[in-house]
């Protein structure tokens, strides 16, 4: 049971006293728990972003909502919208330059960036395939999104040998 001068880690739900304790936007959690929800990624108070289902990483939290939830973030990009500024990293948000640019799925990455969203694997141009705003290696997609199924085709060829 909590006294009055303890509290609840939103984590794990158990009790976290100050030595232990990180707060973010008023809440409480452990350091090992302040993690992002979808990739278990240690977070710190300039990396979290906040969101009804839970704290994400930038990356996660711009790959599930589409952008930022820092109003300076998005104030600098209709800023650079309206004074020709660099395009945006779908991966990462940050400015994406010439020299480190690379096109896929229509968008431009960061060279390291540019990586399979499920493996992590680098990727290259020959080697990306798109699907919802995301690049994936061809193997990953072929095994997340590709055709589903055992033996297709297979009955027709035992049927051609009888």
């Amino acid at each position: 049971m909590a006294t009055s001068g303890e509290s609840k880690c939103l984590g794990c739900e158990q009790t976290v006293n100050s030595a232990e304790e990180i707060q973010f936007n008023r809440r409480r959690f452990h350091k090992r728990c302040f993690v992002c929800v979808d990739c278990q990624k240690s977070l710190d108070g300039k990396t979290a972003k906040t969101h009804p289902s839970g704290v994400h990483c930038q990356s996660c939290y711009t790959r599930k909502f589409g952008e930022s939830n820092d109003p300076s973030a998005k104030g600098a990009n209709k800023f650079s919208q309206k004074f020709g500024g660099s395009d945006r990293c779908p991966r990462c948000s940050k400015a994406v330059y010439a020299a480190e640019k690379v096109m896929g799925g229509g968008k431009s990455w960061h060279k390291t960036c540019f990586r399979c969203a499920m493996c992590g694997k680098s990727l290259e141009s020959t080697t990306v395939t798109d699907k919802d705003g995301e690049i994936y290696c061809k193997v990953c997609y072929a095994k997340h999104f590709g055709p589903k199924g055992f033996g297709l085709g297979n009955a027709a060829m035992l049927e051609q040998r009888e």
